[in-house]
């Protein structure tokens, strides 16, 4: 059984069609990520999975239970992060849990989540002192409450510095490996592309592909860079790479020639450098990037 399954969902407001009777499925433990532009439809997506809002048409279940018609019991087994988290301001950390975990009406370690998410030394602090990084985090062992078995996430690392979204990234993966599914969205794709398994990319209300990251690479025939670096570069080596049969594009930067070409024809690529006099002194692949796919999937002139 899939933990979500959403069918022909549609949602306007007003004559503006948000959702435009998209569907798919998140496989019971794995990490799915939702793409797009502004105005895609990733955030009313979300909050119909949620059943935060009344939805026009389709069909919505979360762990073989219908949203709408079976509520409470399909949302007791998630835990939400909202793109920007709010609590109240005068509660402490420690508070802050314990009221959450009152709600949901379970017994939880509030201490021990706040240690798991580094905020124990913070634990008695009022959260209107908090930095954007330790709302976060808060906000992330705030859906760890009752140990829900989906998480739905909204931009988690919106606003975090560089070290702020590694430890998030970590935390996904370690919660992924311990059966937890991910649904999430993000702006920052080289986020999504290192540890989500599948991705939906969004646009217009509409999706407009969904696979592996590998997969949309293959489909959408987007080949491998190979960056060369050579002890002698010359535009001589240049033009003997660029008459290889299946180069796309070649070009020199400092002493790296970067070459985009079918994966078939790198080993000539190399003869081609030996033969014209070249030097290498290291090379590498680099498979297409979800940024590319992105850009040729939702990409604007």
């Amino acid at each position: 059984m899939d933990t979500i399954e959403v069918k022909d969902l549609v949602k306007k407001y007003g004559d503006v069609v948000a959702i435009d009777g998209i569907s798919f499925n998140v496989k019971k433990g794995e990490i799915f990520s939702l793409l797009g532009p502004n105005g895609a439809g990733k955030t009313t997506t979300i909050k119909s999975i949620l059943g935060l809002i009344r939805i026009d048409g389709g069909e919505i279940k979360v762990n073989g239970k219908d949203i709408f018609l079976n509520g409470k019991e399909a949302k007791k087994n998630i835990g939400y992060l909202p793109e920007m988290p709010s609590f109240y301001e005068n509660l402490t950390a420690l508070q802050t849990l314990q009221f959450f975990a009152e709600l949901k009406g379970v017994d939880e370690d509030c201490m021990a989540l706040l240690k798991e998410f580094g905020l124990e030394d913070a634990a008695n602090r009022r959260v209107g002192t908090f930095s954007k990084g330790m709302m976060q985090r808060l906000a992330l062992a705030q859906c760890l409450i009752g140990k829900p078995n989906l998480l739905i996430l909204d931009e988690p690392a919106s606003g975090l510095d560089a070290i702020g979204a590694y430890e998030v990234r970590k935390k996904i993966k370690e919660l992924n490996e311990k059966g937890v599914t991910i649904l999430f969205s993000s702006h920052i794709l080289s986020e999504v592309q290192e540890i989500s398994h599948r991705v939906a990319i969004l646009n217009k209300g509409k999706i407009v592909a969904i696979d592996t990251i590998e997969n949309l690479g293959k489909k959408f025939e987007l080949h491998p860079r190979l960056r060369i670096e050579l002890q002698r570069p010359s535009s001589y080596v240049l033009n003997f790479v660029k008459n290889v049969k299946g180069i796309e594009d070649a070009k020199m930067e400092g002493n790296v020639i970067e070459v985009i070409c079918n994966p078939a024809v790198k080993t000539n690529v190399i003869k081609a450098i030996e033969e014209a006099g070249g030097k290498i002194i290291d090379f590498k692949t680099i498979e297409p990037s979800l940024e590319e796919i992105f850009i040729k999937m939702v990409g604007r002139k």
